[in-house]
This record gives C-alpha cells, structure tokens and sequence, in this order.
C-alpha cells in the first residue's frame, strides 16, 4: 500500500490580494466623503453668492438720488425742497413706498411718510400718492422738517436761537428697497439756501 503524504503550502499571494482590496475599497470610501464635502461647499457658496447678487439687485433697484436740495421758498425755514431721480435700473416705485428720517445737530429725530413727504414733478405738476415714481424722470419733494406735532424739529430755522440747525442726517427708505443716506449743512434759514 501507498500512502499519499499531503504538504499544505502556505499561499501568501492571496493574502496580499485581500489587503490591497481592503486598502483600495477605504480609499474609494474617503474620496467619496471628500467628493460630498467639496460639492456641498461648493453648493453652499453659490446659494450665498446668488442671495447676496439678489439682495443688491433689489437694493439698487429701489434706491432714490438726491441731486440737490435747498431750504423751500414756500415755507422758508421749515421745509427742505429735494431734487431726485431714482438709481439706474430702477423699477417704478410707489409713493406710499417712500418714507424718511432725519437726524438732527440739536439732537431732535424725526421719521415719516405720507403726508409729511410730498412729490411733484419736475415741471411742478402735483403727483398724488397713488402715483408712481418712474425711472429715467426727476422729481422734486418737499420734506416737512418741522414734522408737526408728532415728531420733533429739524427744520432749518431750529438751531440755538432761531438760527440755522447745522447739519441734518437725511435717511429715504424704501420698502423692500434700498436706503439713501445725506448729510444737509443748513447754514442759512432763507428760502432757496442750498444745503446739499
């Protein structure tokens, strides 16, 4: 009888073959987590940049210039008599869209709308409140800087014994626009006196 004596040989090539799959299979696993990171930074950075771009738009889109202004010949001392146009690219605004602030040397404030605000045309022609504001026309607004019995006085004849206020910080809000800022230097109370 023949016995058939058996040698099992260790194979060490398989062994190195499960580990390279090992090793290649958690590689493919990190670069997918790292490809998720930088496609969802990536994502996040647009929507961030595609807001800000939206937010400008619209601030822009809704801003007033002040070209020039001047205490008003109508009320001499009281009101400020504004010349403005709306920013480039501009849609047509609403006047009931428009209210103002004022910030004053004597340290008075005020802030309104509606009535204390009004617009004409730059011909004179009066424009209701309905009426909308377009772009490419300049308008002219007379502001209440006395602000009646609701508000305190910014008007230019308020300063330290009746004389001329000083400088007044103006602020024109839009809604859902942008804010225009001015700096009037109120250095003469008589109508017509430039102050921008």
């Amino acid at each position: 009888m023949k016995s058939n004596r058996t040698e099992e040989n260790n194979d060490q090539l398989a062994a190195i073959g499960i580990g390279a799959m090992i090793v290649f299979i958690a590689l493919i696993l990190v670069a997918a987590v790292a490809a998720a990171v930088i496609i969802q930074t990536a994502e996040k950075l647009q929507q961030n940049a595609q807001t800000t771009g939206d937010d400008t738009a619209d601030n822009m889109a809704g801003k007033l210039f002040i070209d020039t202004a001047f205490v008003d010949t109508t009320t001499p001392g009281d009101d400020y008599l504004l010349f403005i146009s709306l920013a480039p690219g501009s849609d047509a605004l609403i006047i009931t869209d428009i209210s103002y602030q004022m910030f004053c040397a004597n340290g008075n404030t005020q802030g309104v709308g509606g009535t204390e605000i009004s617009f004409t045309q730059f011909d004179g022609s009066a424009l209701a409140t309905a009426n909308t504001l377009s772009p490419g026309t300049s308008y002219q607004a007379v502001v209440d800087g006395s602000g009646g019995t609701d508000w305190d006085d910014c008007s230019a004849n308020s300063g330290t014994a009746a004389g001329p206020i000083g400088e007044v910080q103006l602020y024109l809000h839009v809604a859902n626009g942008g804010t225009t800022f001015e700096t009037m230097v109120v250095d003469e109370t008589a109508g017509g006196a430039l102050v921008v």
